[in-house]
C-alpha cells in the first residue's frame, strides 16, 4: 500500500475493515471450535460478529486485539496504523488527533497502544555476528541556572542499544551505563563466540572474558578514533541519530515512563526498513 488512496480504496467503511480482520485471522472457511465442522462464517447484522453456518457459534474478529472494547470506529484503527507505517519520525498524538477526529485523549491512548503492539510484533530474537553496543541518554528537561549563566539539562533517560550488522536493532532503558547493569543484557541477548564492537567506555571492559566468548573490539572516542578496519559502531549511532532528530522534531519530550514504547516503535521501524512496505500488512497480520 503506497498512498492515501490505496488505503482508502481497499478499506472504504469499517465493514471492509473487519471483513479483513476476520479473513486475516481466520480464514474464508475454517473448522467450527464448536461443532468441529467445515464452515463459512456469516456476519451478524449490526453487529461485529460472525456466525457458523452449521451451529451459529459466534466468532469476534477484534477479540484480543489493540481493537477489542474500544468505541472508535475501526477504519479509523486502521488509519493511524497506516499513518505509525508510512513515516519516518513517528506520529504524534496531535497529528492523529486532526486526521481522524477523535479527541486527544483518545488519540493519546491509541498512539501508546499501537506503539506497543509495535513493540510485540518486532519480538526480540537474539542477535549475533557482528554486533555494535552502545548507551546514549535520550530527553531531559531544560533547567536554568538564572539570567546569563546558561542552561542545564536534567531528568535524561539512559537507553541501552545493540545492533547486529546489516540486521535488527534492540533496546533497553536502563537506570544507569555501568557494566554490571549492561553486561548481563549482552549475555541475554546476543549469541555466544559473536563479535562485540563498542566505544571506549570502561562499561565494556573485560567482556571478551565472559563465558560467552565474546571477541571485543573497541574505538577511541576520547581521542576522535571512529572507525578502525572493521572496528566501528556506526550503525547504533545513527539508530540513536534518527531516534533523537524524530523525538525532538516530533514528540518535543518523551518521559522515561513511556520511553520504551517509543523505542518499541523505531525499533519496529528500523527492522523493517528494507520493506517498509510491508509493515502495515505485517502489523494486521500479526493478530
Amino acid at each position: 500500500m503506497t498512498n492515501v488512496k490505496d488505503f482508502f480504496d481497499k478499506f472504504p467503511t469499517d465493514d471492509a475493515c473487519l471483513d479483513h480482520l476476520m479473513e486475516t485471522r481466520y480464514g474464508k472457511e475454517f473448522e467450527c471450535p464448536n461443532c468441529k465442522r467445515n464452515a463459512k462464517f456469516y456476519r451478524l447484522k449490526k453487529q461485529p460478529v460472525y456466525l457458523c453456518q452449521w451451529c451459529g457459534w459466534h466468532i469476534h474478529p477484534m477479540a484480543g486485539t489493540i481493537f477489542q472494547d474500544s468505541h472508535t470506529p475501526l477504519q479509523k484503527w486502521f488509519y493511524a496504523i497506516y499513518l505509525f507505517t508510512t513515516t519516518r519520525h513517528g506520529v504524534a498524538a496531535k497529528e492523529v488527533q486532526r486526521q481522524i477526529s477523535v479527541t486527544y485523549k483518545t488519540a493519546w491512548r491509541m498512539c501508546h497502544q499501537i506503539r506497543q503492539y509495535m513493540a510485540e510484533v518486532d519480538g526480540d530474537d537474539a542477535l549475533g555476528g557482528t554486533v555494535e553496543v552502545d548507551e546514549t541518554y535520550v530527553g531531559g528537561i531544560k533547567k536554568g541556572f538564572g539570567r546569563g549563566k546558561g542552561v542545564y539539562m536534567t531528568n535524561k533517560t539512559v537507553v541501552f542499544g545493540m545492533v547486529e550488522r546489516n540486521g535488527d536493532v534492540m533496546t533497553r532503558v536502563v537506570p544507569n551505563a555501568q557494566k554490571k547493569t549492561l553486561y548481563p543484557i549482552i549475555k541475554e541477548n546476543v549469541k555466544q563466540f559473536s563479535k562485540i564492537m563498542s566505544d571506549d567506555s570502561r562499561s565494556y571492559d573485560n567482556i571478551s572474558k565472559g563465558p560467552k566468548g565474546y571477541i571485543h573490539q573497541s574505538v577511541d572516542h576520547t581521542h576522535k578514533e571512529y572507525v578502525r578496519g572493521n572496528a566501528h559502531i556506526n550503525s547504533i549511532e545513527g539508530f540513536w541519530s534518527q531516534l533523537k532528530r524524530s523525538i525532538k522534531g516530533t514528540h518535543i519530550h518523551v518521559s522515561k515512563r513511556h520511553m520504551p514504547k517509543y523505542l518499541g516503535e523505531f525499533e519496529f521501524r528500523y527492522n523493517m526498513r528494507s520493506t517498509p512496505y510491508l509493515m502495515f500488512d505485517r502489523l494486521l497480520k500479526a493478530f
